[in-house]
């Protein structure tokens, strides 16, 4: 019989979206190709509970309105309820909504969490949404038969809760950039070498205002470019960004075509990493794989993802004198492309994620199979 996993937590796949996305897609097609009968929970506006097939991985589309934090609750609840009726070792991407965790555990279903970052801690939260995640995250911890920690920091901050035997570390990895089409970077008027690149979510701790006001401050002689959706009728901190940027700055909006992000890696003079809150990042580990240099913010989360040959700044001002120390030294420049490539080949190589994934669930799912033809003898015997 085929193992079967169940991953929910994510808005599904193929990926459009986010990092959870992207690893979800990722783990299920090598799962897949393992001989695993894999299904994905899906956020979808439809009318009813949709099951298809893509791929050979079973998606089930789960009625949703809209994007709002509430009713990603309300999807999460019901992707829930349809997993426990559904065989197969649970995996949850992210806690958000941990506290349905404990649905699993009343019905001694076994469930495998991955903790994300420190969720609570991010600026864009106000008080009763950070009290909301922080419950959540204690829920995780509790209700979850194990945890997956994507980062040393993470496995950190979680054993002072649960016990390290409880928390494995699988860092996210990626595939090697090697070849690219570099007609890509036509549409946006770019050169090789000539530019600098941006790819994070809108928010402020992800850094993009600091960021965007230190290119800002001067000509450069090349294009600073921004990945993103941004709305700035609707959301002021979106609107604070593109009104700090200069002319020289090109917000080109969400992009998730793989083959055109890989280019636009491949070929920039700087890769800047913003991110202060979470654990792996996958882009700034995608960055590495393509061999982008790196300027990143100076965090204990980002040291240890890039490296110490990487550079780092800690405030707009800090930025911007790295900017004028960096952009024209194409010898440092060089040197840190190279020291990316051997940082990725060290730790983020080679599916490393999913294959120790892969090891963790099998290790979950002999486990049960062993309790229940235990739990059969006993019967039998009685």
């Amino acid at each position: 019989m085929k193992n079967k996993l169940l991953i929910l937590g994510t808005r599904g796949i193929p990926a459009g979206h986010g990092g959870f996305e992207t690893f979800a897609e990722r783990l299920a097609l090598y799962l897949v190709k393992r001989g695993w009968d894999i299904t994905v929970y899906c956020q979808v506006n439809c009318q009813k509970i949709v099951q298809k097939k893509w791929k050979n991985i079973n998606l089930v589309y789960i009625p949703s309105k809209d994007d709002s934090a509430l009713d990603s609750i309300i999807f999460d609840y019901k992707s829930t309820i349809h997993a426990l009726k559904k065989e197969g070792l649970i995996l949850v991407l992210g806690y958000n909504t941990a506290c349905f965790s404990f649905l699993y555990w009343l019905k001694k279903r076994a469930s495998i969490m991955n903790m994300d970052g420190m969720e609570w801690w991010r600026s864009k939260w106000n008080f009763w949404q950070k009290k909301w995640l922080f419950f959540n995250e204690r829920c995780g911890t509790f209700f979850s038969n194990h945890l997956v920690a994507d980062h040393p920091q993470i496995k950190k901050h979680l054993i002072d809760q649960v016990s390290p035997s409880k928390v494995k570390v699988i860092p996210y990895a990626t595939e090697k950039v090697t070849e690219v089409d570099r007609s890509w970077l036509k549409p946006y008027q770019l050169s090789p070498n000539q530019y600098l690149l941006v790819i994070a979510r809108p928010e402020p701790e992800n850094s993009i205002l600091e960021i965007v006001s230190a290119f800002s401050q001067r000509k450069w002689g090349m294009k600073l470019v921004v990945l993103g959706r941004y709305l700035p009728q609707r959301i002021p901190y979106h609107r604070k960004v593109m009104q700090a940027a200069s002319d020289e700055v090109i917000f080109t909006g969400a992009i998730y075509e793989k083959e055109i992000v890989d280019t636009l890696r491949f070929f920039t003079r700087l890769y800047i990493h913003g991110h202060t809150v979470g654990g792996t990042n996958p882009s700034l580990v995608e960055a590495l794989a393509a061999g982008s240099p790196v300027l990143a913010q100076d965090n204990a989360f980002n040291r240890w993802v890039a490296g110490d040959r990487a550079h780092y700044f800690k405030n707009q001002a800090h930025c911007l004198q790295k900017l004028k120390q960096l952009l024209d030294n194409t010898d440092e420049l060089k040197k840190m492309k190279i020291f990316s490539t051997i940082r990725y080949e060290e730790q983020f190589s080679d599916n490393g994620d999913v294959k120790a994934y892969e090891e963790l669930l099998s290790a979950y799912i002999t486990k049960e199979k062993i309790l229940t033809m235990a739990s059969k003898s006993n019967i039998k015997g009685e």
